[in-house]
């Protein structure tokens, strides 16, 4: 029977990824045709025009190159860095993935930041690890001096994304560089930039940084956001040497990006400006909609990425519903401690002006019920 079969407890046990909700579903609960989709971080601009005309000359009777070496080539050239150092995946969720099964042996330990990406604590539990949660700051700023004790009981892999999520703030490059003098060798220290195309000039450049290091990294970059190919799920992963870059190879599974993935990837890597155009809009909203949400009196952490973490003095579901009742998706937080903060993408101006509009509702309808109370 179906209940005496042994699974394995280290997965059994892991806590659901909180994903954002599909619009059609959305649409289903709602009751409303027009939603807005502000749960999930994608590009509201889309892709570049680029990736449809590659994906026209797409065959897809063959299989995809299982060590995807045209792409790898283009990103090499982009990031002047060898081709052999730089793994591509099934989105850089793939790579976490496969670092953790690189990497870790049972009863590890990996050491992350809360609030963070769930995925830096589900999959090194899912392969038997043990987590510690390093927390941020009151004021949701990188806590240096509590990420240097942690680290200095040596884990085995150390993952903080910068800019957070999903706070959206970013290390400078004095707090970088205190985070890079602080990692030990026996610690791989994994950098998420998910996100990194959103930052302004000032925001030091990870890669960079860590290449004059000589700790072992990986730095993580994707597609799905700023490139808006979310749908097609690439990233990929730049290691510190070879043989680390082996290793995290041999831990995906062959054919892991599709062929379109692939074309779609190089095509957008051609068309840098359509990319950065697109940024721009975003970070243009970002800053005129983080305004807006301050004036209304609610704590939101200054953001370098294309959302916003706001602090909206409820329970998170129940802001959920009240948002999706007005056709906005955003993305409840259901870390214990964040439990009053929503995690909202920039999306399309007039996508912005929606959420805005059922925010201020939500507030009004807060203080009404605190005087009735």
């Amino acid at each position: 029977m179906a209940d005496t079969l042994r699974l394995n407890p280290n997965v059994a046990e892991l806590p659901p990824y909180n994903a954002g909700m599909n619009i059609a579903v959305a649409r289903s609960k709602s009751g409303l045709s027009e939603i807005a989709a502000l749960a999930s971080n994608e590009n509201p601009y889309g892709c570049s025009p680029n990736v449809s005309a590659a994906l026209a000359e797409l065959n897809p009777s063959r299989y995809a190159d299982p060590a995807c070496v045209i792409l790898r080539d283009a990103l090499s050239k982009k990031l002047d860095v060898s081709g052999d150092r730089i793994v591509v995946g099934n989105g850089s969720e793939e790579m976490i993935a496969a670092v953790c099964r690189a990497v870790l042996r049972p009863f590890s330990t990996v050491a992350t930041i809360t609030p963070g990406f769930g995925l830096h604590e589900i999959e090194p539990r899912a392969n038997g690890a043990k987590v510690v949660k390093i927390p941020m700051t009151k004021d949701l700023r990188f806590d240096l001096e509590a990420i240097a004790i942690a680290l200095r009981k040596k884990p085995s892999i150390f993952f903080t994304s910068s800019p957070s999520n999903p706070v959206g703030t970013a290390l400078d490059q004095d707090q970088l560089s205190r985070l890079i003098t602080a990692v030990p060798k026996e610690t791989l220290l994994v950098f998420d930039e998910a996100y990194f195309e959103f930052c302004d000039e000032q925001t030091p450049d990870g890669l960079k940084a860590l290449a004059d290091s000589a700790i072992s990294y990986v730095v993580l970059r994707t597609f799905s956001k700023a490139y808006g190919l979310a749908g097609l799920r690439v990233g990929y992963a730049v290691a510190s040497d070879e043989r680390l870059a082996q290793a995290i190879s041999s831990a995906k599974t062959p054919f892991n990006v599709n062929a379109a993935a692939q074309l779609a990837a190089v095509a957008a890597l051609n068309d840098e400006t359509w990319m950065s155009v697109s940024v721009a809009s975003v970070i243009a909203e970002r800053n005129r909609i983080a305004g807006k949400i301050a004036s209304l009196g609610l704590f939101i952490p200054e953001s370098q990425t294309n959302f916003l973490f706001i602090d909206v003095g409820c329970d998170s579901s129940i802001a959920f519903d009240h948002f999706l009742s007005h056709g906005v998706i955003v993305k409840p937080w259901k870390e214990p401690a964040f439990a009053s903060f929503i995690r909202v993408t920039v999306g399309l101006p007039v996508e912005n002006d929606r959420f805005l509009e059922a925010l201020r509702l939500l507030k009004a309808k807060l203080a009404e019920a605190k005087v009735a109370s």
